[in-house]
């Protein structure tokens, strides 16, 4: 007769190591694909702006502007460009320890467009004018006005981070864990009578 393994044994590892796998995989691949996008469209600005007026499309409710920016939206914190990259790197630290104990997807789709979206920032920071890690961000996206009359100009990236965070606002309002499990589902069973959770 075969002994049945003992609990916390590598067979239950390997089992939940399947759904981690994907969701780590998910996260990286939505990153990759945000970051491509948003370095993709920077470069497609940076030939076809320069030195023409701003493009309108959709009636006017989106422009094509180029513009550089050296702070946040607003261009809140110009004269501090350098804190910057160090608050990517704590971001981008953050979503490397959440990955750890990652297995719902949901949240990796939303750290992934977070991640994805803070490299592609991060990456003007460091390598374009004026120099390395104070480098002016490419925006060319402006809603319903050519010079960001009514909301900031933005990019891909902005978009990313934004998505992103709104999705993790979602998640946690809707009770999901990063871990795939269902806070309030949880909390209800151990609220529940004794004899309740028995017969359940």
């Amino acid at each position: 007769m075969t002994a049945a393994p003992p609990a916390g044994s590598g067979t239950t590892e390997t089992g939940a190591g399947t759904p981690r796998r994907r969701a780590v995989t998910l996260l990286l691949g939505i990153s990759l694909v945000s970051l491509l996008a948003d370095l993709g469209t920077k470069q497609l600005a940076l030939s076809e702006l320069p030195g023409r007026e701003p493009v309108s499309v959709l009636g006017g409710a989106v422009w094509f502007t180029l513009t550089r920016n050296s702070g946040a939206a607003w261009s809140i914190g110009s004269d501090h460009t350098w804190v910057f990259p160090l608050i990517t790197f704590a971001v981008i630290g953050w979503i490397g320890w959440m990955a750890l104990r990652l297995r719902s997807l949901p949240w990796a789709v939303s750290l992934g467009l977070v991640l994805g979206g803070a490299l592609g920032n991060l990456t003007d920071r460091i390598f374009r004018a004026p120099g390395h890690f104070v480098g002016h961000v490419v925006d060319m996206i402006s809603l319903f006005g050519p010079y960001g009359e009514y909301y900031p100009v933005f990019n891909l990236a902005d978009s990313s981070l934004c998505c992103g965070v709104v999705l993790a606002v979602i998640l946690e309002l809707t009770g999901r864990q990063r871990d795939g499990s269902r806070a309030r589902a949880e909390k209800a069973t151990d609220d529940a009578p004794a004899d309740e959770r028995e017969r359940a």
